[in-house]
């Protein structure tokens, strides 16, 4: 008999383990706490009194996330993020029992998108800053790509934040300019009370001392500043000995306009532009100095591509000599008036760049050039109709010509439009500039497109480097090399659905190269941080509302079960054994 209860036990314990069957009760709110701990640059100084605040929780089995520019698990690591977005961290918790508490500064950059019901729950700990003065440089513009003979000219946006009434802003205070530690200029700025203003500082090419691609650091220099951390920023730019495409517009418009900048930009080579502003008269684009016939025929002579714009019967005589024959861009501003739509490429060698491009969210150009007859090396590449109806007419031609020179004839105005409309069409009209330029260019050697571009060549401290894939086929991982004057660090780019790729870099300046192909430059980390600088806390501290909710649990969670079903067949086994059974 005893054999059979002690087996019943043994079995019965087993079936229930086996179906684990759930029971449900409600969870009491001070069940592991849920600790939001704020780990943007904006806390370092706060870090310990930080680490003290979640040391009373942890005692409490809670749970700890660090959140800024993502969420991620707790560790104790010096914060190192360069945003505070709170929100998916809220939302994170939102699902789980107990008390949600945020330890942060306040200092937040999506107060204003996160709901209401979210931020009335967890319990904020501030830390606030003590309030200070503080200079910063605000940002930086000004043209990438230059030639030896060119200037300098960066716009410059610095302010002053903080406490009002610290007379930082009555003082004096100098912009200055250098490249590897080398001073190249200052200039005397005085600093608003408050607020940003903007200055342009000039120099010359010249003073850069190599040719190539040179970070510059521009740094505000002010006495009475808390807050240095946040006084310098970076502006990566590339100097060549030759502008590496010219310009004639003749006279200047707006197609002229969108095609130089988007040329610099997608080809990224020095572009110089000249404009004919009277008859006979040449000036410089940027600086509206005049210029000699014989300056336009040297600048002619040494580009790789020229660009004719408007009328090309006034620059030929500037473009058509020498004995080094430089691929032609030729874009006249005459045609029949009307709205032209663009269609699907034919078959062409531009086919295959511009395959990604929705043709029929364009908007029309508004004039078209004459149908001409092609010779046996001419290849139309594009076509477009006129209200979408009739014969379609030819609006750019490749031509190959004798000893290999390349020309590419855009006969259609009105396409910077697309540029000026941005969004999808911006893409397109950088597409198909970029195409033409690497056609132009393909055989010499130096072909402009690229698969991967960053997309900005100098991030903020605390954020990462994003790199997007620009080239019509699907997008992959790929190996990048960079460098600085000390360590070379090898990495990969994962790509995700949208073509992009991110990847964190401590503060520095590094020259990067992917593998399997001929990209290269450089990309900049600096020291500034939006986070360096005093912002009012945009939450406040608050008591916080814990929810309570129901857990469920099952059988195997009991130990006790697991005991008695451990225990009832021990002692099934020695009782057997005492009375001689198998």
């Amino acid at each position: 008999m005893p054999l059979m209860i002690l087996r019943g036990i043994a079995t019965l314990s087993l079936i229930l383990l086996l179906w684990n069957p759930a029971t449900s009760r409600v969870l009491p709110t001070s069940d592991q706490p849920i600790v939001l701990l704020d780990a943007s640059l904006s806390m370092s100084a706060a870090w310990p009194v930080a680490l003290d605040s979640v040391r009373p929780f942890i005692r409490r089995r809670a749970v700890v996330w660090r959140f800024g520019r993502q969420v991620s698990a707790f560790d104790t690591t010096p914060p190192a993020d360069g945003a505070t977005r709170l929100g998916p961290a809220l939302e994170a918790a939102a699902g789980r029992a107990g008390e949600v508490v945020v330890v942060t500064d306040g200092a937040l950059d999506d107060v204003g998108s996160i709901p209401r019901d979210l931020l009335r729950r967890p319990r904020v700990v501030l830390l606030s800053r003590s309030p200070f003065a503080d200079a910063y440089v605000a940002g930086i513009e000004g043209t990438r790509h230059v030639t030896r003979g060119d200037t300098v000219r960066l716009k410059v946006s610095y302010g002053v934040d903080g406490i009002r009434g610290s007379e930082l802003g009555t003082r004096n205070a100098s912009i200055v300019v250098s490249v590897a530690d080398r001073r190249l200029t200052s200039q005397r700025v005085t600093l608003p009370d408050s607020g940003t203003l903007s200055t342009e500082v000039t120099f010359p090419v010249s003073r850069i001392p190599n040719a190539g691609w040179a970070v510059l650091e521009v740094r505000l220099e002010a006495s009475g500043d808390a807050e240095p951390r946040d006084n310098s920023r970076l502006f990566a730019i590339d100097v060549s000995l030759q502008p590496a495409a010219v310009v004639f517009a003749a006279p200047p418009d707006w197609e002229a306009r969108f095609l130089a900048r988007t040329l610099s930009d997608v080809a990224r080579m020095p572009v110089k532009m000249f404009v004919q502003t009277e008859p006979g008269r040449w000036r410089d684009a940027a600086t509206l100095a005049p210029v000699a016939p014989a300056e336009l025929t040297r600048a002619a002579q040494g580009a790789r591509l020229v660009v004719t714009t408007g009328d090309p019967e006034r620059s030929r005589a500037f473009v058509g000599g020498g004995t080094r024959k430089a691929a032609r861009l030729i874009w006249p501003a005459e045609g029949q008036p009307g709205d032209w739509y663009v269609e699907r490429p034919t078959s062409s060698p531009l086919t295959g760049a511009l395959s990604s491009i929705v043709w029929d969210s364009l908007p029309p150009a508004n004039a078209a050039g004459p149908a001409r007859t092609l010779d046996t090396s001419g290849v139309v590449a594009l076509t477009a109709r006129l209200a979408r109806r009739g014969m379609p007419r030819p609006i750019v031609v490749l031509e190959t010509r004798d000893g290999g020179e390349r020309r590419a004839t855009v006969s259609a105005t009105g396409l910077w439009r697309w540029a000026f409309r941005g969004g999808a069409s911006e893409q397109a009209y950088r597409s198909l500039i970029a195409a033409l330029v690497d056609w132009l260019l393909g055989e010499r050697g130096s072909g402009t497109r690229e698969r991967i571009v960053p997309e900005a060549f100098e991030v903020p401290n605390g954020l990462p480097t994003v790199w997007r894939w620009v080239t019509s086929d699907s997008a992959r991982p790929v190996a990048i090399t960079l460098r600085t004057d000390d360590t070379t660090r090898t990495d990969t780019l994962h790509f995700d659905a949208a073509g992009r790729a991110e990847l964190l870099l401590a503060p520095g300046f590094y020259r990067y190269a992917l593998s399997g192909g001929s990209e290269q430059g450089v990309v900049a980390v600096e020291m500034y941080s939006d986070e360096w600088r005093p912002r009012a806390p945009a939450l406040a501290a608050q008591p916080g509302e814990a929810l309570a909710r129901l857990g469920s649990f099952g059988l195997r969670d009991r130990w006790w079960l697991f005991l008695i079903a451990v225990a009832a067949l021990a002692a099934e086994w020695t009782l057997r054994r005492r009375q001689g059974l198998p």
